[in-house]
């Protein structure tokens, strides 16, 4: 949920104090629903056309909540349709002008395992196309053979991207744009398959178990163990800059 400048929750909700916001205000109230969010992103949406911030005369950005709310359903409709960004932004124009516009589809092959969450209408897993992929991410044929030839991006078994695919390719081109190539981001990779290893290692003897409650509390350790992991890696990682740099 996004922050309200008064500090409440809300959703791109307008308060009367709707002061202006610095760059790093508006990253610090989408980083509650989107914690990958960066202020290099927002200044891509920005040059994207996608929001328009004011500017002072000495040329700050100066967001406001109308600005917040639109980034938000940018990188929603990013990450939950796999829509194009020139798509969102012709749709989001549209509803700014007043028009009564469908969401366009982002061609998203909802796949179910035919269990009670099919039957509820809840989707368990997601596929998207290889053209898709390379829409929703920003990026070129060529970009998406070099990331897969590093290993960085596959397609699952049954064929098509899966959603944290996706996440894997937007976050390895908004690293591109910083000039960190593939080659640089093998060890990133190389370190993530230890740290999956570790935590197979752990749970292995769980997912083995004939009880099905042993069984799904491995995954849910296996989650568990996965989001500390994610969380240790950058706490080193910031610890490691923070010393390089004072």
């Amino acid at each position: 949920m996004l922050r309200t400048p008064t500090g409440g929750a809300g959703r791109g909700t307008a308060t009367a104090d709707d002061r202006p916001m610095s760059i790093g205000t508006v990253l610090l109230q989408l980083r509650d629903e989107f914690p990958e969010v960066t202020i290099s992103k927002i200044r891509f949406l920005e040059a994207e056309g996608l929001v328009e911030p004011q500017r002072t005369p000495s040329g700050y950005r100066k967001f406001r909540a109308a600005d917040v709310e639109r980034l938000a359903q940018v990188l929603r409709m990013q990450r939950d349709h796999y829509l194009p960004l020139k798509v969102i932004r012709e749709h989001l124009d549209a509803l700014a002008r007043g028009e009564q516009v469908a969401l366009p589809s982002g061609g998203l092959r909802e796949l179910s395992d035919g269990g009670p969450e099919a039957e509820s209408g809840r989707v368990t897993a997601a596929r998207i196309g290889r053209a898709e992929l390379l829409a929703a991410a920003e990026v070129t044929e060529g970009d998406l053979d070099e990331w897969e030839a590093y290993g960085l991006v596959a397609p699952t078994a049954e064929g098509g991207y899966d959603a944290g695919m996706v996440t894997v390719a937007r976050l390895v081109a908004d690293l591109g744009r910083f000039g960190l190539e593939p080659r640089h981001l093998r060890a990133m990779k190389a370190a993530a398959d230890r740290e999956a290893g570790l935590v197979e290692q752990v749970v292995a003897p769980l997912r083995r178990h004939r009880n099905p409650q042993t069984r799904a509390h491995a995954e849910a350790t296996a989650k568990e163990l996965a989001e500390l992991s994610v969380r240790l890696h950058s706490a080193l990682v910031q610890t490691a800059l923070r010393v390089r740099l004072h």
